[in-house]
């Protein structure tokens, strides 16, 4: 799913069920950007420490630095005005504010790609 206009950067959101391939997905679009020399800059919530606290690891080993924060708004104080993509992986983790923090970074002309879970181990919608 994609969301944004000409004018404005744009969302991209990643969703599935566990071991979908989210996380490998998210790293794929972010060694693209990089490969055509844009600025990245890749997040994740610090609760999620399961392989690593400053890397996004897919079930497969593929890897990628990461800035562990412990809400959406730091993303916010981090972001470097040149930053051209922002990623955001385990997005279920944050709270609502997220939502906000992504727009705003959208707003700023800049590419946001989000992963995470989109239902819970009921079946039920995050949130």
């Amino acid at each position: 799913m994609i969301y944004g206009s000409l004018d404005h950067g744009f969302i991209e959101v990643i969703v599935g069920p566990m071991f979908s391939g989210k996380s490998e997905e998210l790293i794929r679009r972010i060694r693209r950007a990089q490969i055509a020399k844009q600025k990245v800059q890749v997040f994740k919530p610090a609760i999620d420490d399961r392989y690593s606290i400053d890397k996004v690891v897919s079930h497969n080993g593929s890897s990628i630095n990461a800035i562990s924060v412990t809400k959406a708004s730091e993303i916010l104080d981090l972001l470097e005005e040149d930053t051209q993509v922002v990623a955001i992986d385990e997005i279920q983790f944050f709270d609502h504010s997220l939502v906000d923090v992504v727009r705003e970074i959208a707003d700023m002309g800049k590419r946001v790609i989000c992963a995470g879970l989109d239902m819970d181990f009921r079946g039920e919608p995050f949130g």
